[in-house]
């Protein structure tokens, strides 16, 4: 396929719902690397994909508030009870997470069981419709991430436990519905990983990871007509890998 003026219109919103993505999923992501909790943004998103879907079970509007505080409560509820548990028993916190998504991903196919979009809302909540992003939501998506950038790099470590679950929960709700689990799985994770032992210009060399990630991904799904979340995941592991091969000898056999 060519990238002509239809193209350009689908695939334009897409990555710039990519970069307000990235933008925040960076420096969260290496402090969830540095904490050691990786697989708290796959639980956390998971809830809050459970809050989305119970709202659609009790007939809620998709659109509406309602939806919006349903995925909040669940995710800051999630959060709240994760910032308890590496409290109280941190030598299992990681085995903990784990157990909160696999219950609330039991949970979510079981919402879903008796519904004959199941399957579909199953794949929308995993792999995201970013290219069917509504552009004219931007503005509240910026307006929320750049709170959240501006309390994580105006306060950092201040935030605590409690402040700093609370803010991924609350940056993991939006991103989750804005481009679907995986891809905030691996907007979070990979940029942090590769340039995880990185010495020098690491937040530039990170943001770069997910920024050619999400542009060469839109890319070769366009070309190869291919899924754009998978797609995506895929061209930001290759190009974070590439990027933790350039920058340091550790992984160089």
């Amino acid at each position: 396929m060519s990238l002509d003026a239809a193209s350009f219109g689908i695939l334009w919103p897409a990555f710039i719902a990519g970069l307000l993505v990235t933008a925040t999923h960076v420096p969260l992501g290496m402090q969830v690397l540095a904490r050691g909790i990786v697989f708290v943004d796959l639980a956390v998103a998971q809830i809050a994909g459970v809050g989305v879907i119970l709202a659609d079970y009790l007939g809620w509007e998709p659109t509406g508030a309602a939806v919006q505080i349903a995925a909040l409560s669940a995710a800051l509820g999630c959060a709240m009870m994760l910032t308890w548990t590496e409290r109280r028993w941190p030598e299992v916190q990681e085995a903990i997470i784990g157990v909160v998504f696999v219950l609330g991903s039991s949970i979510a196919i079981l919402l879903l069981a008796h519904n004959p979009r199941g399957g579909e809302n199953l794949k929308e909540l995993l792999i995201g419709q970013i290219l069917w992003v509504n552009p004219s939501h931007f503005l509240i998506y910026a307006a929320v991430y750049a709170v959240v950038l501006a309390l994580w790099f105006g306060m950092g470590e201040k935030l605590g436990r409690i402040g700093f679950y609370v803010l991924f929960g609350c940056t993991v709700t939006v991103s989750v519905q804005l481009v679907g689990l995986y891809l905030v799985f691996a907007t979070l994770v990979v940029p942090a990983l590769s340039i995880f032992y990185t010495k020098s210009r690491r937040h530039l060399k990170a943001y770069s990871v997910g920024v050619l990630g999400y542009a060469a991904g839109l890319l070769a799904s366009l070309w190869l007509d291919l899924p754009s979340g998978a797609m995506i995941v895929c061209a930001m592991v290759a190009v974070g890998v590439l990027v933790a091969l350039l920058g340091s000898r550790r992984f160089v056999v």
